[in-house]
């Protein structure tokens, strides 16, 4: 028997939308854990239009937090979503393992940055380095709901 709040669940939604949701919202929350302690943070992302989204981790402190969840975490979980007129919503989760990339990367990175990252003028700004700060998500499981739209 269905609840009165199903209409508020949404339902499931294709492989093709999830693309779409990936290719078009720039940015979302990654979330991370180290020691059993849970991390998420807000974060601007590229897309690579298949199986990988990429994140730069700018402004670090000096206790390099993202840095040390990415490095500890065994799988990471990303979620995104967007929200159009009169209620309608989509939403995205995926999740993987979360490495930071090596040099040879840094094109397909800045890449997928640059197509719909938010702010990626920032990109421009930012130097590559030796080993850049860059850290690419592998999706291995993804889903995604919406209501509204599909």
């Amino acid at each position: 028997m269905a609840s009165e709040f199903q209409p508020l669940l949404g339902g499931e939604v294709k492989d093709s939308v999830i693309d779409e949701v990936l290719a078009e919202s720039g940015v979302g929350v990654l979330s991370m854990a180290a020691e059993g302690v849970p991390y998420g943070v807000p974060l601007s992302f590229g897309y690579d239009g298949e199986d990988t989204l990429y994140f730069v981790f700018l402004g670090a402190t000096t206790e390099l937090r993202k840095e040390t969840y990415a490095e500890q975490t065994d799988v990471a979980s990303f979620t995104t979503f967007d929200i159009g007129p009169a209620g309608a919503w989509r939403s995205v989760i995926v999740a993987g393992p979360l490495n930071r990339i090596e040099i040879d990367e840094w094109d397909t990175a800045r890449e997928s940055l640059a197509a719909n990252a938010y702010q990626s003028n920032l990109l421009s700004e930012y130097e590559l380095q030796e080993n850049p700060n860059v850290w690419a998500l592998e999706i291995r499981e993804r889903s995604g709901r919406a209501v509204g739209q599909q």
